[in-house]
């Protein structure tokens, strides 16, 4: 989110291939910064669960994209921190190769083709490998070695790990020294990069939050929700603020309702015991589909800066009407079309309860939205892979067509698509050709690839690069966190009835006939996820 100036790069790889009649660039040449971008400080990237899955898919896929854009500084040191005794070089190379067979392949996220070879030295150069014990002070003692070498003392720690080792890694930096700013002379910062799942109910996400600030300040936690760094996402702030056709009416006189879907046409590929723990509701509704209820919800800030954003944010989160059991549905899927059932998934119970589904209905109970309601859902398994966010404009007066042909109109529906297509779309009524008075649906469409040139982004690149430059914007706040998590605690924990029932639903079905009945009650119906946007073939 960063708005800095542009400035000149230093050590850095080429972006480009040099054209053919000059000599090739230096491995250590400075390509120019992006327009309207400056290289991140020198600092040192401290990654624990370096041998992680996060690691290889989405970070150094992530770091090897900022290289090739110029926007590391030639000081950028990488440190992993692993269990496990291994060599630098094997490090090196089993990055490698993820890297090579991430972006040969179309359906990942990180599909570059042909690796820019010049750009993998570039990082590989700077990454070392350390073994160690999350859980021991050897290893931190270790680490302060190694980081008493870093340029300027700016570092920054990335918990790229499961979070059982959240709190005693955070204690073993703290109690190290290590999370200290300004120590030994140095003026350099130390941040923290927390992944989620921040917390499981409101109870634990304030503790977790108590013992991170026990051993580091606010201003250095960065707590991450990758949804935040899709530039689909942080387009929706530009579509509300950006245009007078939109902000004007983005209220409760002329919104119906809003749905947010996250909807997955995989099951939980080989993660059923990751998932057995967690469920849908925990891992999506109270922080990536909050986040993106807040950024479609927040009033105008006085400007970008990050706490003016998370304020309003903030704000979006307190005026939640806390979630009721009735406002809630579960499901599950069975076996159907796509394939089998949760219960016959690796690593699942055979009698399992855990939802693959959620569904809510939600409030935000201020001058803005009181009244409209925000449906959320996400689940596995289902009809069609689709992030988008739907808003509803109220109906027109009917007076005007009751002396023709027209027995309804469709809705004004403003849709956000944020995966996996890129764009927008508007659905409105026109007069169809002809002597009588008949009105048509049709629907108005950008794609973001129309007009722009997109590029492999696994969604991380704007999350590490504002982190190295401090900007917080896109990362959420001790009080966001436990704000949302408050909302949702009595669906976690319900204080009559028990836990709530989970529903079946064929597996590549649409979800639970219950989740429609939970919008019928307001006399609305779900966006099907198939076949109701204009998409480009």
């Amino acid at each position: 989110m960063s708005t800095t100036p542009n400035t000149q790069a230093s050590d850095h790889p080429a972006a480009t291939q040099a054209p053919s009649c000059k000599l090739s660039a230096s491995p250590h040449d400075a390509p120019a910064s992006p327009p309207g971008k400056r290289p991140a400080p020198p600092c040192t990237l401290v990654i624990f669960g370096a041998g992680g899955d996060l690691t290889k898919r989405l970070l150094m896929p992530a770091l090897y994209n900022l290289a090739v854009d110029g926007l590391l500084d030639g000081g950028m040191r990488i440190i992993g921190v692993n269990h496990g005794e291994r060599e630098t070089s094997e490090w090196r190379e089993d990055l490698h190769k993820s890297l090579q067979q991430f972006a040969a392949d179309k359906a990942s996220t990180f599909h570059a083709g042909k690796l820019d070879d010049q750009a993998w030295d570039w990082v590989a150069q700077r990454l070392e490998y350390m073994a160690g014990e999350f859980e021991t002070d050897d290893t931190f003692t270790k680490l302060k070695q190694k980081l008493d070498q870093s340029p300027g003392g700016n570092v920054i720690f990335y918990l790229a790990v499961g979070s059982r080792f959240f709190k005693p890694i955070v204690e073993h930096l703290g109690k190290a020294g290590l999370l200290k700013e300004g120590g030994g002379g140095s003026s350099g910062f130390r941040r923290l990069v927390i992944e989620k799942p921040f917390g499981t109910d409101f109870a634990s996400a304030r503790d977790l939050n108590a013992h991170i600030l026990s051993y580091a300040q606010e201003s250095q936690v960065y707590r991450i929700d990758h949804f935040l760094g899709k530039d689909t996402v942080q387009s929706i702030l530009a579509v509300r603020f950006a245009n007078a056709l939109f902000e004007p009416v983005w209220r409760r006189e002329y919104i119906d309702s809003v749905q947010i879907s996250a909807a997955e046409t995989i099951g939980v590929e080989g993660r059923g015991k990751f998932y057995e723990q967690t469920g849908a509701f925990r891992d999506m509704l109270p922080n990536h589909l909050f986040q993106l209820l807040g950024m479609v919800a927040m009033e105008p800030p006085n400007s970008f800066d990050a706490e003016a954003v998370r304020d309003k944010k903030a704000e979006v989160f307190d005026a939640i009407q806390p979630l009721a059991p009735d406002d809630v549905v579960f499901g599950q899927y069975e076996k159907g079309p796509a394939g089998v059932g949760y219960r016959e998934e690796p690593n699942v119970a055979p009698g399992s309860t855990t939802e693959t589904y959620a569904a809510a209905r939600v409030f935000v109970e201020n001058w803005r939205w009181a009244g409209v309601p925000f449906y959320l859902r996400t689940g596995k398994r289902l009809a069609a892979r689709r992030t988008e966010i739907s808003v509803q404009l109220k109906p027109v007066p009917f007076r005007l067509f009751r002396d023709t042909p027209v027995d309804a109109l469709t809705p004004n529906v403003l849709t956000l698509r944020i995966d996996p297509a890129h764009g927008t779309s508007f659905d409105f009524n026109v007069k169809t050709p002809g002597p009588v008075m008949q009105v048509g649906a049709v629907q108005s469409s950008f794609d973001y690839a129309d007009f722009f040139t997109e590029r492999a982004n696994v969604g991380y690149e704007t999350l590490l690069y504002d982190c190295m430059l401090g900007d917080e914007t896109l990362f959420q706040r001790a009080d966001s966190i436990e704000t949302s998590w408050c909302a949702v605690d009595d669906v976690l924990h319900p204080k009559t009835g028990g836990a709530l029932p989970v529903h079946g639903y064929a597996a590549g079905s649409e979800g639970p006939a219950e989740a429609d009945a939970l919008l019928a009650r307001n006399g609305h119906a779900w966006r099907p996820l198939k076949q109701h946007a204009v998409e480009k073939k």
